[in-house]
C-alpha cells in the first residue's frame, strides 16, 4: 500500500519523537519504503531525523542517506561523526559511497576513508579521482567479470563468489588476461549452455557497447537510452574494464538535466531550490528579469518611432498586445520542440531541410487559421475592413517569422556551444516582441497609412 503523509500522522510521529517512543517508530516504519521514510523525515529537524535513522536497520539508514538530495544531505551530514559516516558508507556500493564522500569536508573525508572497509576504501579512492560529471564518477566498481578461456562451470562458480558484493547485475562481462573488455554473456546463455563449453563459445556475437571513463554523463545517458541498456561497462584508455554504470544512476542524470533545462527555459540562470537562500534565488532569477526589462524599454522606444501612425489611426494600438503575445507563444512552441529534438545528436545532420520545410508548413497553416479567426472577429467588432485585413496579414507574417526564429535560434545556440534551452525562455520572447512590432508597423504603413 502506498504511504500517505497526513497531518494527523505527522503529529502522531512528532509525539513519538518527543516521548522517545522507539517501539512506535520502528513498528510504524517497518513496512515503509526508504524513499517514503525520506519524505517523512524532511518534516523534522536534522537531530530528530538522525534519532529516527539511528534506531532503524543499518541498511535502511544508509539507503535513506543515499536517496537524500545533495544539498540536504550535505547539511545533514554535518551532525554525523566520521565513524557514523563510515558506518553508512559500509552499507553502500562504491559509487554511492564516493558521491557522499564528495560532499564531506576534506579533513573529515580522510578520517572516514581510514574507517571504512579495506576493499571499499580501495574502490572509493579510485572513484574519487574522477569528476562527478563523467562516466568515471558515475560508475560503480562492483561487477561480475570472467575470463574468455574459462568453462561455463568455472564462470558459475566465480559468479557465486563475486555476486556477494554486487546487489544487482544484468550481464557477465568477459575480459582477457589483462582485463581488456572483449564481450559479454547473458545469464540465460550461461544457465542453458553445456557446463564444459568455454565462455568464448557462448559469448554474444555483437560488439559490446561500452563507455570511456572520461565521457560526459549526459553522453552516457544518451548511449544508454539509444541502446536501451540496463547497465553499461566502463573502460579506461587502454580498454580495460574498470566499472559499470547502472540505469538508476543514469535516471538521476536525466532528471537533473531536465530540471536544469526547465529552469533555463523559465529564465533561471542557475540550479536553485525553493529552500535555498534569498540571495541565491535573487541571483538566479534577476539577470533574465533585467533582460526582460531592457526588452520592454526597447519596445517602448521602438513604439515611440511610430507615434505619428498611432496618432493617425489610434485603433492600431489595440492590437499590439495580440501581435506580441501570439509571436511570443509561437516562438516558444517552436523552440521547445527543437530543444527536445536536439537531444538526438543526429537532428541537425539528418534531414535538416526537410524538418525546416515541415516547420514552415505548420507555421503557414497555423497562421492562416489564426489570421482568419482574427479577421472574422475584427469585422464583427470593428466593422473596418481595411484595419481587419491589415491586422490579419500582420498576424500571419508574425506567426511565420516567430516560428522561424523559434526553430533557428536554438539550433544556432547549440552550434556555437550554448545551451539551446536558452532559446525557450525570455530570450526568444523578447526577440519576438521586437520582431512582431517591426512586422506589424511595417504592414500598417504598407497597407493602411
Amino acid at each position: 500500500m502506498e504511504f500517505e503523509l497526513s497531518k494527523e500522522f505527522r503529529d502522531r510521529f512528532q509525539q513519538a519523537l518527543d516521548e522517545r517512543d522507539n517501539t512506535f517508530i520502528v513498528e510504524t516504519l517497518e513496512s515503509v519504503q526508504s524513499a517514503d521514510i525520506s519524505s517523512l523525515l524532511y518534516e523534522f529537524s536534522s537531530e530528530e531525523s538522525k534519532y529516527v535513522l539511528d534506531i532503524l536497520d543499518k541498511e535502511v539508514h544508509a539507503e535513506i542517506i543515499r536517496d537524500l538530495d545533495s544539498d540536504t544531505r550535505k547539511a545533514f551530514l554535518k551532525i554525523y561523526t566520521p565513524t557514523e559516516i563510515a558506518g553508512v558508507l559500509n552499507q553502500l556500493n562504491s559509487d554511492d559511497a564516493a558521491d557522499i564522500l564528495h560532499e564531506v569536508p576534506v579533513k573529515a573525508r580522510e578520517e572516514v576513508l581510514a574507517l571504512i572497509d579495506a576493499d571499499l576504501r580501495l574502490q572509493v579512492v579510485d572513484l574519487l579521482r574522477y569528476e562527478e560529471t563523467v562516466a568515471g564518477g558515475l560508475m560503480a566498481k562492483e561487477l561480475i567479470k570472467v575470463r574468455q578461456g574459462w568453462t561455463v562451470n568455472q564462470c558459475i562458480e566465480e559468479i557465486r563468489k563475486q555476486a556477494e558484493n554486487v546487489d544487482k547485475f544484468y550481464a557477465v562481462y568477459v575480459v582477457d588476461e589483462v582485463d581488456r573488455l572483449i564481450g559479454r554473456v547473458s545469464l540465460k546463455s550461461l544457465v542453458l549452455a553445456n557446463a564444459f563449453k568455454s565462455v568464448a563459445e557462448i559469448m554474444e556475437e555483437e560488439e559490446v557497447v561500452s563507455v570511456e571513463t572520461y565521457l560526459e554523463d549526459t553522453e552516457v545517458a544518451d548511449i544508454m537510452q539509444k541502446y536501451d541498456l540496463e547497465s553499461v561497462p566502463v573502460v579506461n584508455v587502454n580498454g580495460q574494464l574498470v566499472g559499470r554504470i547502472t540505469i538508476d544512476d543514469v535516471v538521476d542524470v536525466i532528471t537533473e538535466q531536465a530540471e536544469e533545462e526547465r529552469q533555463i527555459m523559465a529564465g533561471i540562470s542557475e540550479d536553485v531550490e525553493e529552500d535555498d537562500s534569498v540571495w541565491r534565488n535573487i541571483r538566479a532569477r534577476l539577470p533574465w528579469l533585467i533582460i526582460g526589462i531592457l526588452g520592454g524599454l526597447m519596445n517602448a522606444k521602438f513604439m515611440g518611432l511610430f507615434e505619428a501612425e498611432l496618432m493617425q489611426v489610434t485603433a492600431i494600438a489595440f492590437f499590439i498586445p495580440l501581435i506580441q503575445a501570439t509571436g511570443g507563444n509561437v516562438g516558444i512552441q517552436s523552440a521547445s520542440i527543437v530543444v527536445q529534438s536536439l537531444a538526438n545528436p543526429s537532428f541537425v545532420v539528418e534531414g535538416l531541410w526537410t524538418r525546416l520545410a515541415k516547420v514552415f508548413l505548420v507555421a503557414m497553416l497555423n497562421g492562416v487559421f489564426l489570421a482568419g479567426i482574427v479577421f472574422g472577429a475584427n469585422v464583427l467588432l470593428f466593422t473596418e475592413f481595411e484595419l481587419s485585413l491589415t491586422v490579419s496579414i500582420a498576424l500571419f507574417s508574425v506567426v511565420l517569422f516567430a516560428s522561424f526564429m523559434g526553430t533557428v535560434t536554438p539550433m544556432a545556440l547549440n552550434y556555437f556551444g550554448f545551451n539551446p534551452a536558452l532559446a525557450s525562455g525570455p530570450f526568444i520572447t523578447t526577440t519576438n516582441d521586437l520582431l512582431g512590432l517591426t512586422i506589424y508597423f511595417f504592414t500598417v504603413n504598407l497597407l493602411l497609412i
